[in-house]
């Protein structure tokens, strides 16, 4: 038998506020649903992509339009959620005392390899319950990105996959054009 014990967002924001995920026990984990949930390990090929898409969203945004995080934490209270996606793209304000929330995020992406079921599965749902408004998913498997909008409690309404050429424009920026083909050919 398996037990698993569930947290309050606040209790796990001690538990980090304490130090029990660094020092020489140090582990990536992020807190979904109020279970604290190890995470997989990145693969070259992933730190590639997140740098790509660092070095991408630097070049096409000023930090006065936006603040651009990698690998933070992004705060979901009502879904006892603490997620680490790879890179958010936020709303510019002064985030020293708390983490960002869904009303701050304009464009959430995760970069998947061995992540994808989980990435396009139950955090798909989880950002849409958010709601998250704008959320990719950089698929490596399969060389594409998958673009989810129109969040609602069941899910994304809208699940649209971009290979090559194929241009996507984040909804925040829409005079902006991301191909995938130009990431996925360096990745």
């Amino acid at each position: 038998m398996s037990t698993t014990a569930r947290f309050s967002l606040d209790q796990y924001e001690l538990m980090i506020e304490a130090g029990a995920f660094d020092g020489e026990h140090r582990q990536r984990v992020e807190f979904i649903r109020g279970e604290i949930r190890q995470m997989t390990p990145i693969s070259p090929r992933h730190a590639c992509a997140v740098d790509w898409l660092n070095a991408w969203s630097f070049e096409n945004t000023s930090r006065g339009d936006v603040i651009v995080r990698i690998q933070s934490t992004a705060r979901i209270p009502e879904l006892e959620s603490a997620p680490e996606p790879d890179v958010l793209w936020l709303v510019n304000k002064d985030y020293r005392a708390q983490h960002p929330e869904p009303g701050d995020i304009l464009l959430l992406i995760e970069v998947a390899e061995s992540s994808l079921a989980y990435d396009t599965g139950e955090k798909a749902q989880l950002y849409a319950e958010a709601p998250i408004q704008d959320y990719w998913v950089v698929n490596l498997v399969d060389d594409c990105v998958e673009v989810f909008r129109q969040p609602q409690p069941a899910g994304y309404q809208s699940r649209r996959v971009a290979r090559g050429d194929d241009e996507i424009r984040p909804l925040a920026f829409a005079e902006l054009v991301f191909k995938p083909s130009a990431l996925l050919k360096r990745s």
